[in-house]
């Protein structure tokens, strides 16, 4: 076995890969393909600079419509004054947009700041055949002129070497007298999905399967980045077959990405695959996520002996060559933010070698961290986050951590990079983050911190159709308090029963929120109870069923409305929370745990209808408790939150709440405290 086969910094294996590329020919341009001019060739990357065959314009050209004439001929016209020129072949002469210029002439006068005479020295409507013109302003020369080359000037520089051809940029090359361009040749990049328990996308799941979408994700990030992605069916967990598939791959390809499956010591059957047709050179690298990743040479089992690229245009592209006798492969780990983390770590960086343009360079802010996140010491840790400015601070939110949770890429605005030796970062502690999403992204986006509920995601579709990003992180009611206090969030979620008045929030704001002017608004009134598996096979009723023995229940987290609802009611009925199993067991919003009961983790647990029907599970109403939302004053009144106000005092988006199950809409909007 390799004596590589360990966790490895990060800049150690990129430095093992590089070499190994660079012994075999392969740290360069891979190769020239000459393309024809057209639509066809944005996105593609330039092989050679590009200078100027041609001046653009090539004539000094009229830049309106008018009548060319000397610039001296006009000195001395003005109101009082006017001077009359004969249309003649050296003293005026009209000219449309575009006209090439008469070489006498050195100015053009617009059309409509002449008056055109007839042959008896009167005003025509003629304005473009008259015998004579008047005029009351003098020019200077060249004005009204686009005079020869003012946009190109034969044999300059059009375009450099690695430059990826804009709309734009087309058009300057075809003014610069072009007809093709040569252009490096897209890098061929076969994915390789494999493991016994992957299925196909559409695929009717069973118990054990796993949509195999990962190659999909995968082929388009390398196509985003130049690439030519080929995605192969999926390989069973079989030595034989993985190894007949990269060979398979090896003969017309650049790049092989071996994704490996799920399954346990899935990563180790990949390595066995690669030492056989090749080199291992690393096995394991200190990053999370992505520790799995391989990095090898295999031995190209076919090449073509024809070498002459540059004779082929991307009519031929599936033709051309591929002349090299190794390639890297990488095993890309299974989970599915490990595997896009991979791409972007050690693949963007080869094709942009091999494409001759500059490796992605992320813009990055400076912002201000909302929670603690540790990080392991050993590992450079990237951390997906959400980016939003809330008063003068622009704040980074980290998202889930986990591997396989491929939303948190969807929801993330940036990626937050803790290198190996830091053990994490501290709420409030200034944070560098690269960003994956545009500045003005970021400034329509309203954060909401606290307690879950589905609906959320629904008025985040709903402001979407507004110009509103609307991210919400889910701490509980009471972190969402705590989080407004620190001026992190525009508004929060609170659902906070207290237990002496029966009353909702008002006493929570006068505990976390002293002093701080708020609002508080009705979002909705809903329902909570018990979410079952479907027929109820354990008979469960009330909250004292809680305590048979038999019931496995899931809670919320600490702070969460829910969880304060729940205590509240077990207090009254003086239930011990000891004598409930599973009271421990926390989950962080209504989804959660209707997926734990769904999965059969759990009996039971305490939410709303939404995310029994959500899950298929059955419901057993307990409670009604008045949902709001918290918002300071001053976010109150800014244009950002002007659309979520319009929204809930509107029609449209109360009908759409009232179709879901559990929810009484009668008071959304109702402002319940204003200061």
């Amino acid at each position: 076995m390799s004596v590589y086969l360990h966790d490895i910094p990060l800049p150690e294996a990129q430095k093992r890969l590089q070499q190994a590329l660079e012994e075999a020919g392969l740290w360069r341009v891979l190769g020239v393909e000459t393309i024809p001019l057209d639509e066809n060739a944005l996105g593609r990357v330039t092989a050679e600079p590009i200078w100027a065959k041609v001046s653009s314009p090539n004539y000094h050209a009229s830049a309106m419509d008018g009548f060319a004439l000397r610039a001296e001929d006009t000195e001395g016209a003005g109101p009082a004054t006017p001077i009359q020129l004969p249309i003649s072949n050296n003293q005026s002469q009209y000219v449309d947009t575009g006209d090439p210029l008469p070489d006498w002439a050195n100015a053009v006068i617009p059309i409509e700041n002449v008056e055109s005479l007839d042959t008896n020295g009167n005003l025509t409507s003629d304005l473009r055949h008259p015998t004579s013109i008047r005029i009351r302003a003098a020019v200077a020369p060249w004005t009204n002129v686009r005079p020869l080359g003012e946009d190109i000037v034969a044999t300059q520089l059009v375009l450099p070497a690695g430059h990826t051809l804009r709309p734009a940029d087309l058009g300057a090359v075809a003014a610069s007298g072009h007809a093709d361009l040569k252009v490096a040749r897209p890098p061929r990049v076969a994915i390789l999905p494999t493991g016994t328990e992957l299925v196909p996308i559409g695929s009717e799941l069973k118990r054990g399967d796993i949509l195999e979408y990962n190659s999909l994700v995968l082929a388009a990030q390398i196509k985003a980045m130049g690439g030519i992605p080929t995605r192969f069916p999926i390989t069973p967990d079989n030595f034989d077959a993985i190894c007949a598939r990269v060979e398979e791959a090896a003969k017309d390809h650049d790049l092989i990405l071996l994704n490996a499956g799920s399954s346990a010591g899935a990563e180790d059957f990949s390595a066995k695959v690669v030492e056989k047709l090749g080199t291992l050179l690393v096995h394991g690298i200190a990053v999370r996520p992505g520790h799995p990743v391989i990095l090898g040479m295999v031995e190209r089992t076919y090449v073509d002996t024809y070498t002459d690229t540059q004779a082929h245009t991307q009519h031929e592209e599936s033709q051309l060559p591929i002349t090299n006798h190794q390639l890297p492969i990488i095993g890309v780990p299974g989970y599915p933010v490990s595997a896009a983390l991979t791409v972007d770590i050690f693949i963007e960086p080869i094709l942009a070698k091999w494409l001759g343009r500059p490796p992605l360079d992320l813009p990055e802010v400076e912002a201000s961290l909302t929670r603690k996140t540790t990080s392991p010491a050993g590992d450079d840790d990237y951390i997906r986050v959400a980016v939003g400015r809330v008063g003068e601070k622009l704040l980074a939110a980290p998202l889930s951590r986990g591997a396989g949770v491929i939303t948190s890429l969807v929801r993330a605005d940036g990626l937050l990079v803790l290198p190996r030796g830091t053990q994490g970062a501290e709420a409030g502690q200034k944070v560098r983050v690269r960003l994956v999403r545009g500045q003005a992204d970021l400034d329509r986006t309203i954060f909401c911190i606290g307690s879950h509920d589905v609906i959320l995601d629904l008025l985040a579709q709903f402001l979407a159709e507004h110009d509103r990003r609307f991210v919400s992180s889910n701490v509980g009611s009471q972190g969402g308090l705590i989080a407004l206090k620190r001026g992190e969030a525009h508004l929060a979620g609170s659902h906070l029963l207290d237990p002496e008045t029966g009353e909702y929030n008002l006493a929570a704001l006068r505990q976390y929120l002293p002093g701080v002017p708020v609002n508080l608004v009705t979002l909705v009134h809903r329902e909570q109870g018990l979410m079952v598996r479907r027929g109820n096979p354990k008979g469960i009723k009330s909250l004292g069923d809680l305590t048979r023995p038999e019931v496995g229940f899931v809670n919320r987290q600490r702070g969460a409305g829910t969880r304060v609802l729940l205590d509240y009611q077990l207090n009254l009925m003086g239930i011990v929370t000891s004598a409930i199993r599973g009271y421990n067991q926390e989950e962080y919003t209504h989804l959660g745990v209707a997926a734990a009961v769904a999965s059969g983790r759990a009996d039971c647990g305490l939410g709303i209808p939404a995310a029994a029907q959500a899950l298929d599970l059955d419901f057993v109403p307990l409670f009604h408790e008045r949902y709001d939302l918290v918002i300071p004053s001053e976010f109150a009144k800014s244009p950002l939150l002007a659309p979520l106000f319009d929204l809930i005092n509107g029609l449209e988006f109360r009908q759409a709440v009232s179709t879901l199950p559990g929810y009484d809409v009668r008071e959304m909007g109702k402002m319940i405290l204003e200061n």
